[in-house]
């Protein structure tokens, strides 16, 4: 009697057939959040806004770099007249009670025709990709244009995240990991003109794209089987690998970051493969050119930071030990930064606020440390510990010419990296004992997440409209500042599109599950075939043996 064959293919694997629906899914919800953050948040009330927007516009015009003036610090690029800026616009920076409603507009008579902007060498990748609607409108519009179309590309690699995350079978965990994507600081800093947010975007796509390549070179696991071809997987890896290197001056540190410890977790046999395989070496080559294109540019174009003064930061002139120390030190701060504390540091959120996105992390972040095997727990470790400590190091090395310039926004793209890489392990060989509780704990991250993220799109939105110092029926009795669409209507328009993003999360989560307990069923029950077959299976008689 023949033992039943172990099937290796995509279909028993449980891998889905096809992720198109998971990737345009995630893109419209992740577009649609996006767009609401945009519209929500007053032009050049997230950091630097004004800076990166103003060369932007610059930019595509041909203005590329700007151009030195006596007297002032920064380059200067000239704006075309619609474009005339005034820091009256943002009269309400640091001043909490005070509303958006400053009484000047882009573009109004008596504002200035130039921006000394500080980022005018940065890499110009970005804002030639968000430029060019401020060819089509004027003022405000044109702000507003542009943090949409970042915040769309910015949900491209979002959903390249879904689409590769989903495209196993052991994909239990990854949509709580996934939905940390979908922050309100995070998916506030992409619906905004900053490079900030696309470099994190790019870097939520390369965890989990490249994590799944180098299972795909592996190939020990039939349950980590892609559905994806690998074809399709460089492509996503590439592409995320070049835009995080070029969004800015320190990209290509990151993308070693990210690719060494993508490297350490899944261990040297997948990696072998990779650098050995040929068909890598065009992917390669693209992600090798795209870092060198970073660093020239960096180097040539001057955007790497000067001497600063005393009164620039702290720690200027401080030793490598210092800057490390200080840093550490303010770990805590930097936390809160990249949970949510909003605008130019002058719009953060009560304590309270902040406990049910904690809870969520601490949830997926405590089970990925006590709950799985040695190597694993030791992975996560190190992704942890990269997570303090690359912060530290970079600003060591560089306090004594700059100072403490760290943001906890800068990290975010580490932070990320974290909940990804812990819903990655949870979901691997390792994670079968906590299997049963994946998709009870899942709806549960992904509620308090969308929970917070609703509370802070209101609590930010109020500080606007009518100041921290109103109630809150005053938004929608007597607002000062009106955003595109309404205060309350964007609200409403959040809180839907929230409760969408949950319940296609979950859904996904729970399509996961029941896929990966089934396959497992299958293998269980084939192998015990096997096994049953082999011990029952008679001896021939010697008599035969013999009259053969």
């Amino acid at each position: 009697m023949r033992a039943p064959r172990v099937r290796s293919d995509h279909r028993a694997s449980g891998a889905p057939r096809s992720t198109r629906s998971v990737f345009w899914t995630a893109f419209a919800l992740m577009a649609m959040l996006t767009t609401l953050w945009s519209l929500a948040s007053p032009i050049f009330s997230v950091p630097d806004e004004n800076a990166h927007a103003v060369k932007a516009i610059a930019q595509v015009r041909g203005d590329l770099t700007g151009h030195a003036v006596e007297g002032v610090k920064h380059s200067v690029v000239d704006l075309p007249e619609e474009y005339s800026y005034s820091q009256q616009i943002v009269c309400y920076l640091f001043q909490s009670e005070m509303t958006a409603d400053c009484g000047f507009e882009l573009g109004d008579e008596g504002g200035n025709e130039w921006f000394n902007t500080w980022v005018s060498a940065y890499n110009p990748i970005y804002y030639y990709l968000v430029g060019w609607p401020t060819l089509l409108l004027d003022g405000s519009a044109g702000i507003y244009a542009m943090r949409i179309v970042s915040g769309l590309l910015c949900s491209v690699f979002v959903a390249w995240a879904f689409q590769s995350a989903m495209s196993v079978r052991r994909s239990r965990w990854l949509p709580f990991g996934l939905v940390f994507l979908a922050a309100p600081m995070v998916v506030y800093l992409f619906g905004s003109v900053n490079p900030n947010g696309i470099e994190i975007a790019a870097a939520g796509a390369l965890w989990v794209s490249l994590l799944r390549l180098l299972q795909h070179f592996d190939g020990r696991d039939p349950g980590v089987v892609s559905s994806l071809s690998r074809r399709h997987l460089w492509l996503i890896v590439t592409v995320a690998s070049v835009v995080l290197a070029t969004a800015r001056a320190t990209g290509p540190l990151w993308l070693v970051v990210v690719v060494g410890l993508c490297f350490a977790a899944t261990g040297w046999r997948a990696v072998k493969t990779l650098f050995t395989t040929g068909s890598s070496f065009v992917g390669l080559a693209f992600v090798a050119a795209g870092g060198l294109f970073s660093i020239l540019w960096t180097l040539g174009g001057g955007s790497l930071s000067g001497q600063a003064d005393a009164s620039d930061a702290p720690q200027v002139g401080a030793s490598f030990v210092q800057g490390f120390a200080y840093v550490i030190s303010l770990t805590p701060d930097y936390f809160q930064q990249a949970i949510g504390f909003f605008g130019w540091f002058d719009t953060p959120l009560s304590t309270p606020t902040y406990w049910p996105f904690v809870a969520a992390l601490a949830l997926l972040v405590t089970l990925a440390l006590t709950g799985l095997d040695r190597r694993s727990v030791v992975t996560m470790g190190v992704v942890v510990a990269a997570a303090v400590l690359v912060p530290a190091l970079v600003q060591g090395y560089s306090v004594h010419q700059t100072g403490i310039i760290w943001q906890g926004r800068y990290g975010l793209f580490l932070y990320v990296g974290v909940t990804l890489v812990a819903a990655w392990l949870l979901s691997g060989r390792s994670g079968r004992r906590l299997a049963f509780l994946s998709t009870r704990l899942t709806w549960i991250g992904l509620t308090l997440v969308a929970a917070y993220g609703l509370g802070a799109f209101f609590l930010v939105l109020r500080r606007y409209v009518v100041g921290t110092d109103e109630s809150f029926s005053t938004m929608w009795e007597n607002p000062s500042w009106a955003p595109p669409l309404g205060a309350m209507t964007l609200v409403a328009l959040y809180g839907l599109v929230s409760i969408l993003f949950v319940l296609w999360s979950g859904r996904l989560a729970l399509t996961s599950a029941r896929a990966d307990d089934a396959a497992e069923a299958e293998a269980e029950a084939e192998a015990e075939a096997v096994t049953g077959t082999a011990a029952s299976a008679p001896a021939e008689p010697e008599t035969e043996i013999v009259r053969a």
